[in-house]
């Protein structure tokens, strides 16, 4: 395969996406697809989970990695590949690369999770830590390339890594020929685009809805700009879809063939993350979550059958740790206020009797006496309580109101 840039108008073509569905065969798992109650429920109509995050190396990424570096020529495989990447990549170009009998040296940022570091090594890699940010590890990556000789492996800028992951699409239209709609997450664009090429070439009716971080949303001023844009400081927990620019080849496909491009907040993706995890049982990184986090947002909007795409299970345990709580939050779940009350024997146990009448299960305490902020008298208690929802926080704080505490946050 291989792909010009002055082929503006088809890059990658359904026969490059059956290609690739050959070469992946024994190598990539067929993952299952499965239904979600919850959803259906919510957007009236069958909603299923195609779980790449129980795909070989925990994403989607081993089905265009796999496929860019078995295309490579003996000259260029003998030279080896490298990557940039602070996780999924990594992992997809190493267990590739492994397969394949090629080097591999992935670069990733210092601050990347221990347990991708680990897994990268896993799967064969030469793992080196390079930059705070993964523009400053990319830098080093293509330096390095220049250097060597290397052959450097983009995340999803490139035909073949846009046709390996399109193999999903095709899986899709086989597990759910009913489908109406794919809901799918949106960084680069590699996965987005191979899916549309696939399915628009044999169900161009089917609707194709692309899904970013609110906080690195630059596809919508993009494609309203006809160009790809640039946005500064992308921000968001979904590391998997955290990419300032669209890729040049995968922006033509995404603006040809995606229907529309939405984004979701922070919010939202911690509750449909906690939602995967509660209701259908599977461990699910943000990014991968956040086509959920759309229908969870507009569930009347999306037309059924829909086929979800969870793109990837490969989460920090500590991270997760926190967007759980932060799901929490956002559902009215998990509350944290601060009390200030009179420092005297007894207090802080009425202080918990009140929480106890209106049952609130405290997880933590934490007790400050000396501050500037405080009187002589005064003592301050910041509380982790777990609630019942939105109206069972805000019937914690009016007890507690009653009861004569000043409730600080």
């Amino acid at each position: 395969m291989s792909y010009s840039t002055a082929d503006s108008l088809r890059p990658v073509t359904l026969d490059d996406v059956r290609g690739a569905r050959k070469m992946l065969a024994g190598v990539a798992r067929l993952t299952g697809m499965e239904g979600s109650r919850r959803l259906s429920q919510l957007v009236g109509a069958p909603v299923h989970f195609k779980c790449e995050n129980l795909q070989r190396t925990g994403s989607f990424k081993l089905r265009g990695a796999y496929v860019r570096i078995a295309g490579l020529l003996p000259e260029e495989r003998a030279a080896g590949v490298v990557a940039a990447s602070a996780g999924n990549h990594a992992q997809g170009v190493a267990l590739a690369s492994s397969l394949l009998g090629v080097h591999s040296t992935v670069f990733m940022p210092k601050g990347a999770p221990l347990p991708k570091i680990s897994a990268t090594r896993d799967y064969g890699a030469e793992v080196r830590l390079h930059g705070q940010v993964v523009d400053e590890t990319l830098a080093a990556a293509q330096e390095y390339a220049a250097e060597t000789g290397a052959v450097f492996i983009h995340p999803f800028d490139h035909a073949d890594i846009i046709a390996g992951q399109g193999t999903v699409g095709l899986e899709i239209l086989e597990q759910c020929p009913e489908v109406r709609t794919i809901v799918v997450g949106v960084g680069g664009g590699g996965l987005a685009a191979g899916i549309a090429v696939a399915v628009k070439a044999l169900r161009p009716e089917v609707r194709i809805v692309g899904v970013q971080a609110a906080g690195a949303a630059a596809y919508p001023p993009s494609l309203a700009a006809g160009r790809p844009l640039s946005i500064e400081h992308p921000a968001t927990m979904a590391d998997g879809i955290k990419v300032g620019r669209p890729g040049d080849v995968t922006f033509g496909i995404v603006g040809d063939l995606v229907d529309e491009v939405r984004t979701v907040t922070e919010d939202e993706l911690s509750t449909a993350l906690l939602l995967c995890m509660e209701r259908a049982k599977l461990v699910v990184e943000p990014a991968g979550a956040s086509p959920v986090a759309a229908l969870l947002s507009d569930p009347g909007s999306f037309e059924g059958p829909v086929v979800a795409v969870l793109s990837g299970g490969n989460v920090d345990p500590l991270l997760l740790q926190r967007i759980l709580r932060h799901g929490m939050t956002a559902q009215g779940r998990y509350l944290a206020v601060r009390v200030r009350l009179t420092d005297r024997p007894g207090a802080l146990a009425a202080l918990l009797g009140v929480l106890s009448v209106v049952d609130a299960n405290v997880l933590d305490v934490s007790h400050v006496r000396t501050d500037p902020r405080l009187g002589l008298t005064e003592a301050e208690v910041e509380l982790h309580l777990e609630t019942k929802g939105s109206a069972h926080c805000a019937e914690v704080e009016q007890a507690l109101g009653e009861a004569g505490y000043t409730v600080i946050g």
